[in-house]
């Protein structure tokens, strides 16, 4: 971000808080920070603590005598290279959605030539109402670019999405705007995978050693149902194939419960064709060659009994190789040790286009949990993705399919 300067719009909410750490965020990455303040922001963080982070003079007024003899508000928003709205209230983004101009904010967004990434923060009740929905999805169509909002429980006691992303999210989504030349992968614009299909699959596989007992693993699942979501919201056709978990299934989402790995393949391939597959699910890597029919007792004095294990089913690399493989074919990778290396290798080997490779260590806390940081190999590289809520994972992966099969079209 070295030399790279960002104009950030303070709305009026309890997150604006949060604003001060991306302050900080930005300038320990070398970008240069204006703020601009509505009046309702200064009712929760004060001009000077904006000011003496950003090592800039903060703006608010858009009849200022001094700032305005030179058409300050123009200035403002085409010198920067991005501007940030963060938070970007409900009154904000009605604002610009609507083409309203009546303080310094609104009109630095109305008069900006530069591209505008909004991280919203509201009431989980405002965020769902369909004034909101239509404004966001008009903003996108505008251009304007989305990171969060993530789930969550808010000051006003309601859980549920609305609160702000973490400062870290939305710096690490800015790197990607510096980086990239262009807000890739942040969010799948509704409508913007219309017409086309998508596989998932999530969750662990049981494998019975008899009727009571079978090998399995941690995962909750929960990663897998949030990326079926997020395709979802974009428009996909999503088919969902799970193990057995506790989760509801998302909305609009057709779900195929399954038990073992050959069934898990065998409702991948019914599923099939597909334009993309997203393959979270953590298929048992072996199976017991013999199931008992009935429980296996413990005879005391008796040896414990020896289970023959055989492989089973390759499920990602089948897809991989399969005569009716998708266009974008995505693993997984569960790793505790080495992780982007042995992505990587995993990539190759197993004949996919992309790994996201995540940390499973005991002490990472992922398996079951409600935050994933990842890492997203493709042919090209490595991008490395902030600690997030693994709703934004999903979001944030569906945008870049939405990218990537857009651009294969």
């Amino acid at each position: 971000m070295r030399g790279k300067s960002v104009l950030l719009i303070i709305g009026g909410g309890i997150a604006a808080y949060k604003s001060l750490e991306l302050i900080r965020a930005l300038k320990t990455r070398g970008a240069s920070v204006r703020a601009i303040m509505t009046a309702a922001a200064a009712q929760f963080v004060t001009p000077l603590s904006v000011a003496s982070l950003s090592g800039e003079k903060v703006y608010s007024d858009l009849f200022s005598l001094t700032d305005e003899a030179q058409m300050g508000h123009i200035q403002l928003s085409r010198s920067a290279d991005l501007v940030v709205v963060a938070p970007a209230t409900a009154d904000l983004m009605a604002k610009l959605a609507a083409g309203l101009a009546n303080d310094l904010a609104s009109t630095a967004l109305l008069a900006t030539d530069k591209p505008v990434l909004m991280a919203p923060a509201m009431n989980v009740r405002m965020w769902n109402h369909p004034a909101t929905q239509r404004n966001r999805r008009t903003l996108e169509a505008d251009g304007a670019r989305f990171v969060g909002p993530n789930d969550g429980e808010m000051a006003c006691g309601e859980f549920g999405p609305g609160r702000m992303a973490e400062p870290e999210e939305i710096a690490a989504a800015i790197a990607a705007q510096f980086s990239g030349g262009a807000l890739i992968g942040l969010r799948a614009p509704d409508g913007a995978l219309a017409g086309m299909k998508a596989l998932v699959t999530a969750g662990p596989t049981q494998e019975p050693l008899d009727p009571v007992r079978f090998i399995a693993n941690r995962s909750s699942g929960k990663q897998g149902y949030a990326i079926a979501q997020a395709l979802s919201r974009a428009g996909a056709e999503t088919t969902l194939v799970s193990g057995p978990v506790e989760l509801a299934a998302p909305a609009g989402v057709k779900l195929l419960k399954v038990t073992t790995a050959r069934e898990m393949l065998a409702a991948c391939e019914s599923a099939l064709p597909a334009d993309v597959a997203v393959l979270t699910a953590a298929v048992a890597d072996w199976r017991p060659e013999i199931a008992a029919n009935s429980k296996i007792k413990k005879e005391k004095g008796a040896a414990a009994p020896t289970i023959r294990l055989v492989e089973n089913p390759d499920i990602l690399a089948t897809l991989a190789k399969h005569a009716r493989r998708p266009r974008l074919v995505i693993g997984f990778a569960a790793e505790t040790d080495d992780v982007v290396t042995n992505a990587v290798a995993k990539r190759a080997r197993k004949g996919c286009d992309w790994i996201v490779a995540n940390d499973v260590s005991p002490s990472t806390g992922i398996m079951g949990g409600d935050r994933n940081t990842v890492h997203l190999i493709t042919a090209t590289g490595t991008e490395d993705w902030p600690d997030l809520a693994k709703s934004e994972v999903g979001t944030r992966l569906a945008g870049r399919i939405a990218d990537a099969l857009k651009g294969a079209a």
